[in-house]
């Protein structure tokens, strides 16, 4: 097999069994037996388990299935059988606690301790209670150690003390950053809080706010700040709740919140599409509504017919969901908690330099994901001659559990409508991934990227990757990252890429370490109770949102 995947022309899946059985030889020369304690019975417990007189033969050792994923260039996921076949029995596993309560000034007071003794603590334990409290009191008086925050008579929050620093930028007096992030971005501190530390416009800085989205019923506010200096070449732009509009957890999230922040998105890149090929698009000083973006997309099209200009180009679109710090000043996720996407357009070709700042010496691709897709998708088509995308939805509905068991469900669909279609793929990267996967638009053309999405395909993309985020948090993921895999905008026939999207949750017993960096991926479930487990929140959520 040249192209590693578990695709199949078949339309079934594949993967490896390993039926471990071997033998150790014993190198050790000493025997160090020491007391490692006593048994409820009184009786001596030591390690002389770990002590073995001859070679360790092991026989019948836990099977690991080898999942190749899909995309060669996302490695393998291994699924210890022993874990799995547990989840199966128990799927009720597989969620998360949500935080429990927790209040300093709650303790100090119980124990007749001033509350200023909070104060005294040092800086490790006031990180820590700044990401864990559940207290307003705890996180105010925190927020008050962090910075200087100005208050009207009434000791409402105001706004920062700011200054000047030599070099003529200005900054708020902040005096403990790692202490300032953590408590302004906890989501029971105060919204007056909140608002003057994190999300006031201009709070985090001089970003310029150049789009602007909210519904007629007020229900949702999104603004759009240019990141003009960023680690993407060119600038990106990012999408974030309001002030008026604060979401810290997507409990708060709402389907007209998703849809402003992606109209954004789809606006940004529409008129930056527009503006490269010299179309004079509508670009107003206010929202385009949804009617006007299908027009100017369709305009886009009809250029594309005869002109080149855009070939190559793609789009880049990301989500960190999700904030936390560790007491030894380790930032765990997302720059802030604040509900908020990023996107930027992605160039066909950059400059190439050897040693000199001055003198190209041609030009390379600019790196976006989906060309890694794209490669899958050659690769694959040479090896097999049949198509990649194909194949694979076959797989997703012909899916047949790895454990043979047929009294459990083996469907990977979360959820599906014409457009789109949210599953479990069968090589999760995260315990609990989700992907949701463009399908057809309403002219039955496959959908490769936005420009390629209808009206109706594009709300079919928004609820989807809602549902994904809404399904995740109900199971009590935190932290997630989402990510865009889009093919190049190119009118001329090329492969069948289907518009991929990857939900990526960070679990806490799964910090990625030295087998994440190898690709190799480690479960403790079958991707089919997962995915059952997600139907499961998912009708729960239709039934409250029905009451």
């Amino acid at each position: 097999m040249k192209t590693r995947s578990c695709v199949t022309p078949r339309k079934r899946f594949i993967y490896g069994i390993h039926k471990p059985q071997y033998c150790s030889k014993n190198l050790r020369k000493e025997l160090q037996e020491r007391s490692l304690g006593h048994l409820n019975t009184g009786e001596l417990y030591t390690n002389i388990a770990n002590y073995p007189e001859k070679d360790v033969q092991v026989d019948n050792a836990d099977w690991i299935f080898e999942i190749p994923n899909p995309f060669s260039f996302r490695g393998s996921t291994y699924i210890d059988r022993e874990w799995a076949d547990g989840s199966a029995l128990n799927p009720h596993k597989i969620s998360l606690p949500h935080p429990k309560e927790l209040s300093f000034h709650k303790l100090l007071k119980e124990k007749e301790i001033p509350s200023v003794f909070l104060q005294s603590l040092p800086a490790p334990l006031h990180l820590a209670l700044a990401t864990t409290s559940t207290d307003p009191d705890d996180l105010m008086a925190l927020a008050e150690l962090s910075c200087q925050i100005e208050k009207d008579e009434r000791g409402f929050p105001t706004g920062l003390s700011y200054q000047q620093t030599p070099q003529g930028y200005i900054r708020a007096v902040i005096n403990n950053y790692a202490l300032f992030e953590a408590v302004a971005n906890n989501p029971f501190l105060p919204d007056s809080y909140k608002e003057v530390m994190a999300l006031r416009p201009g709070a985090q800085g001089t970003n310029e706010i150049v789009g602007e989205y909210k519904d007629s019923d007020d229900k949702t506010h999104v603004f759009e700040y240019l990141r003009r200096n960023s680690y993407i070449a060119g600038g990106h732009y990012a999408a974030n709740m309001a002030d008026d509009a604060i979401r810290y957890s997507i409990a708060r999230l709402s389907e007209e919140d998703m849809t402003g922040l992606r109209h954004l998105f789809y606006q940004r890149s529409y008129v930056r599409l527009a503006d490269t090929i010299g179309l004079e698009g509508k670009q107003k000083l206010e929202p385009c509504s949804a009617d006007a973006l299908e027009e100017l997309r369709k305009a886009i099209l009809t250029v594309l017919l005869n002109d080149n200009t855009l070939a190559g180009t793609t789009t880049l679109w990301g989500w960190n969901f999700g904030f936390d710090y560790t007491p030894t000043d380790y930032r765990l996720h997302a720059s802030h908690q604040q509900v908020h996407q990023q996107y930027a357009m992605i160039p066909r070709e950059v400059e190439i330099y050897s040693g000199s700042l001055s003198y190209s010496e041609g030009s390379m691709s600019a790196f976006g994901c989906g060309d890694m897709v794209a490669e899958v998708i050659q690769n694959y088509f040479q090896e097999h001659n049949s198509n990649f995308f194909d194949d694979y939805l076959g797989c997703i509905r012909n899916n047949v559990r790895m454990d043979e068991r047929e009294d459990l469900e083996s469907s990977l669909i979360v959820w599906e409508d014409t457009h789109s279609m949210l599953f479990i793929p069968k090589a999760q990267t995260s315990q609990w991934e989700l992907q949701l996967m463009a399908l057809q638009n309403k002219d039955g053309n496959i959908i490769g990227n936005i420009l390629e999405a209808d009206t109706a395909s594009r709300a079919s993309l928004d609820r989807g990757i809602f549902l994904a985020q809404k399904i995740l948090a109900r199971l009590g993921a935190r932290m997630v990252t989402s990510i865009e895999y889009p093919k190049r905008i190119q009118y001329q026939k090329s492969p069948k890429q289907h518009l991929l999207y990857s939900f990526l949750p960070r679990l806490p017993q799964s910090p990625g370490a030295f087998s994440e960096a190898q690709l190799r991926y480690i479960n403790g479930h079958y991707p089919e109770d997962f995915a059952s487990v997600c139907r499961k929140e998912l009708k729960k959520l239709n039934r409250e949102k029905s009451c």
